[in-house]
């Protein structure tokens, strides 16, 4: 553990490297900690020796290290109260009854993401957490239908399929089979059931068995390699100053293209999870917020994603906002 004093000045550091994005130097902290320069310029040393901090190429100043940040984050961070104008814009999203969870989330996002230039994100369970509970069909006009999948976590997703030249009483046989035999599989494993339990034996059941089964293979497969991800202001990390160059900018958006990444980043237990830097597995530059929600069995994942150098204790507060706001809805 630091002393007081090392934890003071680690504080200085990060807040004023976080407000401004310049090197810090002991002429601020000697002020505001009222003691030599002498003494802040040693105990800048220590911190450095010891990992907390670095010093750049073109300043004596230091800024703030992953290790800093980690230190700052699990000892020294205290909750921020929210202004008036952030309590009111996000209020008067949570007072519309009218809304959806999922427009609840993204609408709120959306404040985050305009109150902090970070963006946001809304990751819903992916198809491995879902078990099917049921298939059903709905007629449209001519050769066309609805394909409905309902998960055991209340997920439905539906698919505007087209069958030419085949019965609604073959197409209700394939959904009773369906359900008679996949029921109860995770979403990702029925693809295999139908290509081993279903395929094998429909012919005995239905006629234009081929048509039907490759429609209900397609709408299977197109649901078991969808994550549900919904970015809010993607694009508002390039007001950053840390992400002006274009080949770190295009890395990082490439990693979060990739819909399992934020989904397989570990958590524990805590209400919040903060990965700083390398933790991301995003880019050493970028920290990712992160808390579970659970409504009604609809379970998913909100995010903040920003630079390493992020307004942390505001970030938490705004999320344990909306989180208690989801709970009571």
């Amino acid at each position: 553990m630091l002393s007081k004093r090392q934890e003071k000045v680690l504080e200085i550091i990060i807040r004023e490297y976080v407000k401004n994005v310049t090197p810090v130097g002991s002429k601020l902290i000697c002020d505001e900690l009222n003691c030599s320069s002498a003494t802040v310029r040693n105990e800048m040393s220590t911190l450095e020796a010891q990992g907390y901090l670095e010093k750049t190429h073109i300043s004596s100043g230091r800024i703030p290290s992953e290790k800093g940040y980690r230190y700052y984050v699990d000892n020294l961070m205290k909750p921020k109260e929210m202004t008036g104008e952030e309590m009111l814009k996000l209020q008067t999203i949570f007072s519309n009854n009218k809304l959806e969870i999922n427009d609840y989330l993204k609408k709120s996002l959306e404040i985050i993401s305009e109150l902090t230039d970070y963006a946001s994100v809304v990751l819903g369970s992916s198809s491995e957490d879902n078990k099917l509970k049921k298939v059903e069909v709905l007629p449209l006009e001519f050769d066309r239908l609805i394909a409905i999948i309902i998960t055991d976590k209340g997920y439905i997703e539906h698919k505007q399929i087209k069958v030419e030249d085949v019965s609604l009483e073959d197409i209700q046989k394939t959904v009773e089979l369906i359900n008679k035999l996949i029921v109860g599989t995770p979403i990702n494993e029925v693809k295999e059931k139908l290509e081993f339990e279903v395929k094998p034996i429909i012919s005995e059941y239905v006629k234009q068995h081929e048509a039907i089964y490759n429609a209900f293979y397609d709408v299977f497969n197109d649901f078991a390699i969808k994550n549900d991800v919904s970015f809010v202001g993607k694009n508002k990390i390039l007001n950053q100053p840390e992400f002006n160059n274009v080949d770190k900018i295009k890395k990082i958006f490439n990693k979060l293209d990739d819909e399992k990444l934020l989904h397989t980043i570990e958590e524990d237990d805590k209400d919040i999870n903060i990965y700083i830097g390398n933790e991301s597995h995003v880019d050493e530059d970028v920290t990712i917020i992160k808390t579970k929600y659970n409504k009604d069995g609809e379970e998913g994942t909100i995010a903040i994603i920003g630079p390493k150098r992020m307004e942390y204790a505001k970030v938490v507060s705004l999320l344990n906002y909306i989180k208690e706001n989801i709970d009571k809805k």
